[in-house]
């Protein structure tokens, strides 16, 4: 025998076959142990080739594990229950586990800054008793408010500066313990650290200039504190709009608790001093931030609930059926009820074992929700292809078989991916991706028992022909002999005499008789190419305008005083943004002129950037200079130079804080300039390149430039290098996942390759939507770019399962099988998940907005790109085309 006779004759039918309306049995099998080849038959074309050496074995392994659950399901869904009883008591060490701090969580764990400021703190630590607000190494301990003029353009007139004084002394007055404002307050030179402005304005002093003023023995910045300001040719101030005011609290531990009782008392009374009679009042402080943050964790809960009810209420609906026995309503029910499961039973676990709960891990539930409902109708529409008078144990092994396989490919891509995040230098990514990785393993273990169970329970009633609702026996035909109500209500069971099977619902027969014939059109096939074309466009030009960077009040709800703070600070301080320390690393000759005017020139280079006054600028070398020459001192001379550092010292008590001297030695020393017009987060970025591009530059000295707030600005450089290797990542394991269980490496490449063109066009129009790449992005793009490959997953698998000799008709038993699942899970889901876009959090209305465009391109793809492509890169072999012909002369 010839080795193709061979081949046709150890062909064997699939389940798929079942779908095109043909019982395996009908095909006499010759030779079965052809059946486990992993190669083709010689003369087969590449795109012909099936590589099922694996899917196979393990397709028939998921048969047997199907017949079982439908053996004995009370034991499947009995202890996936016990089992989600028991980690559900993870739930009580919640509120121990919650980690709300913003540094901690959302920068990187080993940004740059954070090497800068470890450096800062130990060549500069914190003089208690000298505060300067310049000087801090972190954010501080701290309140502050902003008072906007309600009925002037200038808040410096009466009566609302009057306003702005009355509430200050309110404030001042404040005191917890016996102890007032004076007690637990940041000094410097024995006195409480003061708001200027109130001390210039109050005083009556004329001509005061902006953005710094001569007071006292020397110049006072204001930049900070006076908004909106206009000034004349001289730079004296004729009107503000805003002021803000700071009230700086003792930082020592032995202070902290006073200090977090007086921000409470500070809380207290500003919640209702916020609508003034002459002013608007807007305020912030450290306290706020964590209330913020708590308050975000919290409010994910009750979304949670809406959101899966509002899943289960569809998809109810759209596993209704007319007949009484065929209906599906509890099977959606339960498979929603399996994610519940799922997020319950790993959440309980990691609180157990004590993982951190951030805020990010509050977008776990929705994501897990997704899967399973995928994973929910896919395992329904392969289960109404089995034959309903089979024994209920064979019709689950036949849908475990076909469903199972292909839902163990998507998990198998998923949870490798989200173990990988957990190496993430964000420790909230970490903690999301453990989460997350945690429910995907429950929600594939659960759908396979505990869901898998109820289809086999449900499928017992329908054996015995009783009713959905009340599992009463009806009949299967409607009798004369009763009520017309009856006919309507009581009787069900009905199913497809020719195949066997359940009746096809209308949306599956759209796909099989309509849509899909007309998408296999030549014609049609040329649109949806143009159409993919267009799409490509569109998306590489949106993610050429991509926007980077993330305002740390999105972290907080719209109506919160951090947000509304952080607002009017945008809208009206902009003008001067944070003030830069230049930190001369190591060892230099202060003393040498050469290498002082080289040190010099490098300052030179940092007040040329566009975003730095070059007027406002804090030396001490220029200030001691200044000091030498008024002295007459000779300080290009190494012992004049040491010496006499002392003594300029006690006269400016301040600047001894920017050099750290020892003995003869200076080891590390500190400039300060003032950066200016930075309106939003993409400025903050390409700010923080261009002064680390001007540290490279400099040859005098080994530079380092840090402001506290830097610390959050390090999350942009890692935030694209983790998005492109995460996509990297998610694109290595599809490929691998799909070589071994797609038995056909075509239709492997192109479920990878979607990964690209759904990254693209997710990317795109993600910019097109106003939605920027930050670290929150970055965690939903990655989970959903992982998720959304499931569609194409699940098509070409069915597709390559086919057995069907032309392409054409395998995409269209493809859709016809898998079309309307699709559907029904990307629409149940988005609609579920709807309710996060009316979220007072941007952290969940990024998750719709990503996660609609991840599952509407999704489907796209699946449905519409993914089957043209298909047929396009795989053919008909001549094997497949005589094996039709002899299936028609046996069937015959």
């Amino acid at each position: 025998m010839s080795s193709s006779s061979f081949w046709l004759l150890s062909v064997r039918f699939s389940p798929c076959d079942e779908r095109a309306g043909m019982h395996p049995s009908i095909v006499p099998v010759f030779i079965r142990n052809a059946v486990h080849s992993c190669s083709s038959p010689p003369g087969v074309k590449m795109g012909c080739r099936r590589t099922d050496c694996l899917s196979r074995p393990l397709s028939n392994l998921f048969e047997k594990l199907g017949s079982t659950v439908g053996s004995y399901p009370l034991y499947f869904f009995v202890i996936p229950l016990l089992i989600t009883a028991s980690l559900s008591g993870g739930f009580v060490f919640l509120k121990d586990r919650e980690d709300n701090d913003l540094e901690r969580q959302f920068t990187p764990k080993k940004g740059p800054s954070k090497v800068t400021r470890t450096f800062v703190r130990e060549n500069f630590p914190y003089n208690t008793s000298m505060f300067s607000e310049n000087r801090l190494y972190d954010k501080g301990n701290f309140a502050s408010l902003i008072a906007v003029s309600k009925n002037s353009s200038n808040i410096l007139e009466s009566p609302a500066f009057e306003d702005i004084v009355r509430l200050n002394e309110k404030i001042l007055d404040i005191s917890v313990d016996k102890k007032g404002f004076s007690q637990v307050c940041a000094k410097a030179n024995g006195k409480c650290f003061s708001n200027i402005i109130l001390e210039l304005i109050g005083g009556s002093e004329t001509g005061i200039t902006y953005p710094e003023h001569n007071h006292g023995s020397g110049l006072v910045f204001l930049g900070s504190a006076l908004g909106g300001v206009v000034t004349d040719a001289n730079s004296t101030i004729q009107r503000a709009r805003a002021v803000k005011l700071y009230y700086y609290l003792n930082s020592q531990e032995t202070a902290a608790e006073a200090s977090k009782l007086w921000l409470r008392e500070f809380k207290a009374l500003l919640s209702d001093e916020m609508d003034r009679k002459y002013i608007d009042v807007c305020v912030t402080a450290i306290l706020f931030h964590l209330c913020s943050q708590k308050i975000h964790t919290v409010d994910g809960f009750p979304l949670f609930l809406i959101t899966y009810a509002c899943a289960i209420s569809l998809s109810v609906i759209s596993c209704l059926r007319l007949d009484h026995v065929r209906n599906k309503m509890w099977v959606a029910v339960f498979g929603v009820l399996t994610s519940g499961l799922a997020v319950v039973s790993s959440f309980g676990l990691l609180l157990y074992i004590g993982v951190p709960f951030v805020i990010t891990v509050a977008n776990s539930p929705f994501l897990i929700l997704g899967i399973g409902l995928n994973n929910m109708f896919i395992m329904v529409s392969d289960w109404q292809h089995t034959h309903v008078n089979d024994p209920v144990p064979k019709r689950m092994g036949h849908t475990y078989k076909e469903a199972v396989m292909s839902i163990t490919i998507t998990a198998l891509t998923d949870v490798p991916k989200f173990f990988i995040g957990v190496m993430s230098d964000f420790p909230s990514v970490q903690s999301f991706c453990l989460y997350t990785a945690t429910s995907i393993i429950f929600c594939y273990v659960y759908t396979i028992t505990f869901f898998g169970a109820f289809v086999a329970l449900n499928g017992r009633r329908e054996a015995s022909n009783r009713h959905w609702l009340t599992c009463m026996k009806v009949p299967s035909q409607k009798s004369a002999n009763q009520t017309e109500m009856y006919n309507i209500c009581c009787v069900g069971g009905s199913y497809d005499k020719f195949t066997g099977a359940e009746k096809k619902q209308p949306a599956s027969n759209f796909f099989k008789d309509y849509y899909g014939p007309c998408l296999m059109k030549p014609w049609v096939k040329g649109v949806v190419v143009f159409v993919y074309l267009a799409y490509l466009a569109i998306s590489v030009f949106g993610c050429f305008h991509m926007q980077q960077g993330i305002e740390l009040f999105d972290l907080a709800a719209d109506d919160s005083h951090v947000t509304k703070f952080n607002i009017k600070d945008r809208q009206y301080f902009y003008d001067y943004g944070p003030s830069v320390m230049v930190i001369v690393k190591g060892k230099l000759a202060y003393w040498d002129k050469d290498k002082r005017s080289q040190l010099q020139a490098c300052i030179e280079g940092f007040k040329e950037l566009h975003f730095i006054d070059r007027d406002v600028y804090t030396s001490w070398l220029d200030s001691y200079l200044s000091y030498g020459q008024e002295k007459h001192l000779n300080l290009d001379d190494k012992n004049v130079f040491l010496s006499n550092l002392p003594p300029f010292f006690d006269l400016y008590p301040f600047f001894k804080q920017d050099v750290n001297q020892t003995g003869d030695v200076i080891h590390a020393s500190r400039f300060f300039i003032q950066t200016v017009n930075i309106t939003k987060a993409s400025e903050e970025i390409e700010m923080l390149k261009i002064l680390k591009s001007t540290v490279g530059r400099c040859q005098a000295a080994s530079l380092l430039v840090y402001n506290h707030e830097f610390i959050y600005f390090d999350q942009y450089d890692v935030v694209v290098k983790s998005t492109i290797k995460n996509v990297g990542v998610i694109t290595a394991v599809m490929l691998v996942v799909s070589l071994l269980l797609i038995p056909n490496p075509v239709c492997s490449l192109l479920v990878t390759c979607s990964i690209g063109s759904v990254t693209v066009g997710v990317n795109g129009f993600m910019a097109l939507w106003d939605i920027s790449l930050d670290s929150i992005s970055m965690i939903v793009f990655t989970v959903c770019i992982g998720f959304t490959v499931d569609f194409s997953a699940h098509v070409s698998y069915a597709f390559v399962s086919g057995e069907k000799p032309r392409p054409e008709d395998k995409a269209v038993d493809a859709l016809s099988s898998l079309g309307y699942p699709i559907m029904q899970g990307a629409l149940s889901t988005v609609l579920g998940v709807s309710v996060l876009s009316m979220s007072e959090f941007h952290t969940f209305r990024t998750f719709f907005k990503i996660f609609f465009l991840v599952m509407f391109i999704g489907m796209v793809h699946g449905l519409v790109f993914m089957p043209v492509f298909l047929t396009a890169g795989t053919c008909s072999s001549d094997n497949d085309e005589k094996h039709e012909e002899d299936l028609k002369s046996s069937k015959f």
